[in-house]
């Protein structure tokens, strides 16, 4: 079984995510800042407004797992989303929570992006982790440099990054060059 998603899949799912009723732009910001940022479901569950600096276009994350800390730029369309879910619940420490005022929890999340999954029409069952392994993909298959890939998810050893440029189909596109002979 695949363990990982494509850009487009990972889209899919948050337009699905998106025509949920009244927690739909919640659960389309969550997919997309778990897959932006290679979160792990417990760090996206823990992450509180004071790691988001709106000014400076910043999210400061912090690894579990004796992982890396690091700063990670936020895109135009992931500010929005986020200032947009800011406005929507005022209150509350933490970034994702549930109609409850509390944080989700990583088995709420694991339900959730089940059943976003399954409604999307995926030909395979959908967990958080597979939002992780996409950004390791999706930065890989972009070329960027493994030490950079390793920096960016937060690994201590880059044993645990290799396993995204093994699998990179993208990595040998430049190998061979038409030449017309």
């Amino acid at each position: 079984m695949r363990e990982y998603l494509t850009p487009s899949e990972v889209e899919t799912l948050r337009e699905t995510a998106r025509k949920r009723g009244r927690n739909g732009h919640r659960d389309a910001t969550l997919i997309l800042v778990a897959y932006r940022h290679g979160l792990r479901v417990s760090e996206l569950c823990a992450l509180t407004w004071d790691q988001i600096d709106f000014d400076a276009g910043d999210m400061h994350i912090r690894r579990v797992k004796n992982g890396k800390p690091s700063v990670h730029p936020i895109m135009g369309d992931e500010l929005r989303a986020l200032r947009r879910l800011r406005r929507e619940q005022p209150e509350g420490r933490y970034v994702f929570q549930s109609e409850l005022k509390a944080p989700m929890t990583p088995g709420g999340v694991r339900k959730l992006l089940e059943r976003i999954g399954a409604e999307s029409g995926l030909p395979f069952p959908v967990h958080p982790h597979m939002l992780r392994h996409a950004c390791g993909y999706k930065l890989a298959n972009d070329g960027h440099d493994t030490r950079a890939v390793q920096d960016y998810l937060g690994h201590r050893n880059i044993q645990h990054t290799v396993r995204y440029t093994e699998l990179a189909a993208g990595r040998f596109k430049d190998f061979w060059r038409e030449t017309g002979k």
